[in-house]
């Protein structure tokens, strides 16, 4: 973990933007540093992906109004502050790659960070493995 998912209205983006956005926001979860300056998120767990949604409605209906919601997934135990600083730093990168549209349409960007427990979670990665010899 943590995996970012992105719900997109259709009206939004092009695919090749959403994929751009997709790999800035997994470089962002990869810069991130803990208190005394070790990384929080293993890179062999980094996930994002984005969801297109074609049936939408969106405040008032009109047809131009758009939405990105986001959704980060993360194992339970990191700190107040860590959270936060994440949370900062992705939606920040959001506002950023979608500038241009909010200056000129109507547009909701969102996101929330939902927290579970080892215990509901089933894995089977070989990434840690391949990744722990690539420098950081």
């Amino acid at each position: 973990m943590p995996h970012l998912i992105l719900e997109y209205s259709a009206n939004l983006a092009d695919a090749t933007s959403i994929g751009q956005l997709c790999e800035t926001l997994a470089h962002v979860l990869d810069a991130q540093r803990d208190e005394a300056g070790a990384r929080v998120y293993p890179r062999g767990g980094i996930r994002t992906r984005a969801l297109r949604c074609d049936q939408f409605f969106v405040a008032d209906g009109d047809p131009g109004n758009a939405f990105v919601h986001g959704c980060l997934k993360i194992g339970a135990g990191r700190s107040q502050a860590v959270r936060k600083a994440t949370g900062d730093a992705l939606f920040e990168a959001m506002k950023q790659h979608f500038e241009q549209a909010f200056a000129t349409r109507g547009l909701a960007l969102s996101l929330e960070i939902v927290e579970f427990s080892e215990e509901g979670a089933w894995k089977h990665n070989n990434l840690h493995a391949r990744l722990k010899n690539v420098s950081s």
